[in-house]
């Protein structure tokens, strides 16, 4: 009996997905809830799962199309589990049973499936304790997972992993096609095929890619935000001795005792959370004609992910403690990484963060995330001069950038949230006495 393999709810307010790419092939089994297919919606990458175990036997839809939630984009043939996940073992059991001697033949001869003419595909028993990006990895570059020391948390494989194995495999394999090999006998002499003509040096290429639905989504979004908020950006420095002096000299005690690195972005949310209370409309957000202010700092963080941006959520960031901070913002960049956030982390917030300075940024102008009123830019860390009791010394500069909708945040109250953000972190004191 065929069962349809059925869209799943892919979160509020979403209705239909991209069909990325297929896990499966006609013809192959599948395990219940094992994925067969993954879609891309407008915030992240969901994985269809299979309702029941068997073999697929229908792809309704091809990678690129548009399906709507609900709609059904193959068929599995549960009656064919059974003998789908017994085939190959039982025909080489049976195989032996009525040979036993094998005749004098070698395996490739009398058709033993058991021969080894290729190198085994990792089990299936191994890829399913994966991560769905992982799996995907390995099932996609054709390596064993077992043969892959993880570098992830606890030893975990990680997409990256799996990718540098590939490569690795790949470069010996390559360098050995090169190697100059033995001439077997030829029984007549063959004229050498013509040598292939050099591309011309000056030779120009394009290459056209469709645009991913989560990029299209963040287009979109963008413009629209130019479009309809009032957008503004103010600027001040930060001299960043003190807060790397703390981390200094508590990262190690730090990291004993919560298990996760004490970084910079725990300083950047507490701070914009004490700034928050002095200047609530850089918290609030425009519906219509009515200004929302929120009693809570929920921290969007932008997070590069390998097909764009994303900004999973921090929520009650200003109840959180540095250590439950860290924690969050390293599970997310993580996660983002292998493609496995979900909507619900990434809906809401009520205030931006954006770290530009991890890819060496000097100054930017960040476009706000509507419906919010304001984002925060930080930018690279470098020594400059500057003056300190009226000597020139060289102090770890970062610029500030805080871009807001003037339609309800005025300069005064921008310049005062940026200054407060500046204070606390020239000061980190503050962050303790609530100042």
């Amino acid at each position: 009996m065929a069962t349809d393999v059925e869209v799943p709810a892919l979160g509020e307010s979403i209705t239909e997905g991209t069909l990325a790419e297929w896990l499966k092939k006609p013809g192959e089994a599948v395990a219940a809830d094992e994925p067969i297919a993954s879609l891309e919606t407008d915030k992240v990458s969901v994985e269809v799962p299979s309702p029941v175990a068997g073999v697929l036997t229908e792809q309704l839809v091809q990678a690129g199309d548009n399906v709507a939630v609900g709609a059904v984009i193959a068929r599995i043939d549960d009656k064919a589990a059974a003998g789908a996940g017994s085939s190959p073992p039982a025909q080489a059991a049976a195989a032996a049973s009525t040979n036993p001697a094998g005749a004098g033949e070698t395996p490739a001869l009398r058709g033993d499936s058991t021969a080894p003419v290729a190198e085994a595909e990792p089990g299936d028993d191994q890829i399913t304790t994966l991560s769905p990006a992982v799996r995907r990895a390995v099932l996609e570059y054709h390596v064993d997972p077992t043969a892959i020391r993880g570098t992830g948390k606890d030893g975990r494989l990680t997409k990256d992993d799996v990718i540098a194995a590939a490569e690795a495999q790949r470069s010996p394999a390559q360098a050995g096609a090169q190697a100059p090999q033995a001439k077997a006998p030829a029984p007549e002499a063959k004229a050498p095929p013509p040598a292939p003509r050099p591309a011309p040096a000056n030779e120009r290429k394009e290459e056209r890619v469709k645009m991913s639905r989560l990029r299209q989504t963040i287009a979109r979004r963008l413009k629209d935000a130019q479009n309809t908020a009032a957008l503004l950006t103010t600027f001040n420095d930060v001299d960043m001795s003190a807060v790397i002096e703390a981390r200094s000299r508590y990262k190690e005690l730090f990291e004993k005792k919560h298990g996760i690195r004490l970084g910079f972005m725990g300083f950047f949310v507490k701070a914009c959370a004490l700034a928050a209370k002095d200047v609530p409309s850089v918290n609030a957000s425009l519906e219509g004609d009515e200004i929302v202010y929120h009693d809570y700092l929920d921290v969007s963080v932008a997070v590069s992910a390998p097909k764009g941006l994303v900004v999973p959520v921090v929520r009650d960031a200003d109840r959180l403690s540095f250590a439950e901070i860290e924690k969050t913002i390293a599970d997310y960049g993580k996660r983002a990484k292998e493609g496995t956030l979900t909507i619900e982390e990434m809906q809401g917030g009520t205030f931006t963060i954006s770290n530009g300075g991890v890819f060496g940024s000097l100054l930017s102008t960040p476009i706000i995330n509507p419906p919010q009123s304001a984002v925060l830019g930080m930018h690279r860390i470098e020594e400059r001069p500057v003056v300190k009791d009226g000597q020139i010394v060289a102090r770890p500069m970062m610029y500030l950038a805080l871009s807001y909708d003037h339609r309800l945040v005025d300069g005064r109250e921008a310049v005062t949230f940026l200054v407060r953000v500046k204070e606390a972190l020239e000061d980190p004191t503050r962050l303790l006495i609530d100042l």
